[in-house]
């Protein structure tokens, strides 16, 4: 079962930023679709909670150098 998540990211200043975001989030099992804007500073993931965590996802985040808000 997927579920979508939005997350809220601080930090991102460019495409760039955007693409390091939407990669960390791919290398992780059972994500079926990311989404990563740079305004308004947010990634929408469709993920499996079940193999995948909220915590995951953000630690992934934050390991690519980005804050996560919320």
């Amino acid at each position: 079962m997927q579920t979508t998540t939005i997350i809220k990211i601080q930090g991102m200043t460019c495409q760039g930023c955007v693409s390091s975001v939407k990669t960390v989030l791919e290398k992780l099992p059972d994500i079926s679709r990311v989404e990563v804007s740079l305004d308004p500073g947010e990634a929408i993931i469709e993920h499996n909670p079940s193999t995948v965590s909220v915590a995951q996802l953000k630690t992934a985040i934050e390991d690519a150098g980005f804050d996560v808000t919320e």
